[in-house]
């Protein structure tokens, strides 16, 4: 069977530039990839005509060879670039192994430890729940935490090694920290699994550390909360985090802010929110009550006939938006309470009141409003 032209195969023009020609392989090396299409005979077949293609057309000379006399001028048997002596023989070619090396990453979330060589680590980030009142956090304040971290062993100085010795070059990988195996055609780099990527083994380790280079400390920190903080949010201090590796960069400490639960108030956002139960009495005649805030107290008018649900607003007695100078505001839910424990003579009195009240519509105007939305409902047509 005739092989198809490679850029055919590649999904490009004649005139592609090579890194046009890289990302079309790289996408449909992912497509066919084997093991993405296990027991797929056609896919593994479309797989090796893709990598043949990028084989020859990532080569300045072979695609050079390619162009001017086709597959004759690139197939080994006929004496072409790719046969012996010819350009690039013996191998898959720089080209190759950089895309090829890309694709893995790809397939299975590795870099193939780029960046790590000589096992220079960035310290970890750390996380530290941090609980406050309400009343912390529309105000801020200033607290000290107390956490674990690894610092370097102060005995051997980092190196892991007991005093008196030093780490010896790792004989699997050279120093190097990664290794090359071959598999079938594949040529794939990894993380050395005897020095595990840093490129020294230790015969005698540290008493102190056992050879992580590490120990486990203690450390006290002073964090300042600033107002307006809202549950989840978080501060970052940087480099309070666990310490390199060989002389990485410390990480980060982020401070994760929890407000528990206050008795009175619901935040949302800069506003608070609050219940405020006021009796039959004050409601139906109106009057003056004292409602707590965050600052003390305030006086609040009570206007009469005030149903229940009916929301007043304090404003700038919330709290202190986060990021700005403004104030967020409290807003009081009237909940009319209903008499309880009342005496004969009390009770008396409500049956009078009652009497003097029922099937009038002034008095009661949300159940006149009630009963014609039931009238309504049931007779529609009326």
């Amino acid at each position: 069977m005739s092989k198809r032209d490679f850029y055919e195969v590649l999904g490009v023009n004649r005139d592609a530039s090579d890194e046009e020609i890289k990302k079309s392989y790289r996408k449909l090396a992912m497509k066919f990839h084997p093991d993405r299409n296990p027991d797929n005979a056609k896919a593994e077949g479309q797989f090796k005509e893709v990598k043949e293609a990028y084989e020859i057309l990532s080569d300045a000379d072979k695609r050079a060879a390619y162009d001017r006399y086709g597959h004759a001028g690139v197939d080994p048997s006929q004496g072409g670039a790719g046969g012996p002596g010819g350009p690039g023989f013996g191998g898959m070619g720089g080209g190759f192994a950089d895309a090829f090396g890309d694709i893995f990453g790809d397939l299975f979330g590795a870099s193939g430890g780029r960046g790590r060589q000589g096992g220079v680590y960035r310290g970890a980030d750390l996380r530290y729940n941090l609980e406050i009142g309400l009343e912390e956090a529309a105000r801020g304040t200033e607290t000290q935490i107390r956490i674990p971290t690894m610092e370097t062993c102060g005995t051997c100085k980092g190196s892991g090694a007991k005093p008196g010795t030093a780490p010896s070059t790792c004989n699997t990988c050279g120093g190097q920290g990664q290794v090359r195996m071959q598999q079938g055609f594949f040529s794939i780099q990894q993380t050395c699994p005897t020095c595990h990527g840093t490129g020294k083994t230790i015969s005698t380790p540290c008493t102190d550390c056992g050879g992580a280079g590490r120990v486990k400390r203690y450390k006290t920190l002073a964090v300042k909360i600033p107002a307006g903080i809202d549950h989840g949010d978080r501060v970052r201090l940087a480099g309070e985090g666990e310490h390199g590796v060989s002389g990485g960069p410390a990480g980060d400490l982020y401070v994760v802010v929890q407000i528990r639960h206050h008795p009175v108030f619901e935040r949302d956002g800069a506003d608070l929110h609050c219940d405020m139960p006021i009796s039959f009495g004050v409601s139906a005649l109106g009057g003056e009550i004292e409602i707590p805030t965050l600052e003390g107290h305030a006086k609040l008018k009570i206007p009469a006939e005030t149903q229940t649900g009916q929301v007043f607003r304090l404003r700038g007695k919330g709290i202190k938006a986060l990021r700005g100078s403004g104030f967020g505001d409290l807003l009081c839910h009237v909940i009319v309470e209903t008499p309880v424990k009342l005496t004969e003579t009390q009770k008396e009195l409500l049956r009078q009141l009652e009497a003097s009240t029922r099937g009038s519509d002034t008095h009661s105007p949300r159940a006149k409003t009630f009963m014609d939305k039931v009238r309504d409902f049931f007779n529609p047509a009326a």
